[in-house]
């Protein structure tokens, strides 16, 4: 199946919180589509931390894109220069306090959105999690931690408690993994 050929491409909104590029494409038949937006990130990544206990640290904070507060797994931005492995620790440690002794277990990486931007997300297991350092919230961040067994997280996803779809994804993805689906 061939490429779409992109004619001409220009950042027109470039913020620390978007970036968003306009592109003119030309389609394989020869039809030209001018301004086709699409949204540029370095990626994100979600920790799926599990204490000794088998308890999952989830955090619940206010979205301001849904404008709602939700429940889900720590999360966050990849930052210029940073490794995935190296923003899932510190996503972990800033959101919760929580930290791990072991190697984060890198599981996969999705695709998010591909219809309109080029961003992927990599989902890591964090295993034998305690808290131990003090969070370091963004200015935007309101953040309450949780712990949930990790026998009843899937309840959370029934009942629509948890239900931002890439945690939805990730959930069922790793309670897969460890057997427990």
């Amino acid at each position: 199946m061939p490429d779409w050929k992109i004619l001409k491409s220009e950042v027109v909104i470039d913020t620390p919180h978007l970036r968003l590029r306009r592109d003119s494409i030309e389609l394989p038949a020869g039809t030209i589509v001018e301004g086709y937006h699409i949204r540029e990130t370095r990626g994100f990544v979600v920790v799926f931390p599990i204490t000794p206990e088998q308890n999952v640290v989830l955090v619940r904070q206010y979205k301001h894109g849904i404008g709602e507060i939700v429940l889900e797994l720590p999360a966050g931005a990849i930052d210029q220069g940073e490794s995935a492995e190296d923003a899932a620790l510190r996503e972990l440690g800033e959101e919760t306090g929580y930290t791990t002794p072991r190697e984060l277990e890198r599981v996969q990486t999705f695709i998010v959105d591909p219809t309109n931007s080029n961003g992927r997300f990599t989902l890591f297991i964090a295993h034998d999690v305690s808290l131990t350092q003090k969070r370091h919230l963004d200015p935007t961040e309101d953040i309450a931690v949780e712990l949930v067994p990790i026998d009843k997280l899937i309840d959370l996803v029934h009942s629509g408690e948890i239900n931002v779809c890439n945690h939805v994804g990730a959930i069922y993805t790793i309670l897969d993994r460890l057997g427990r689906l």
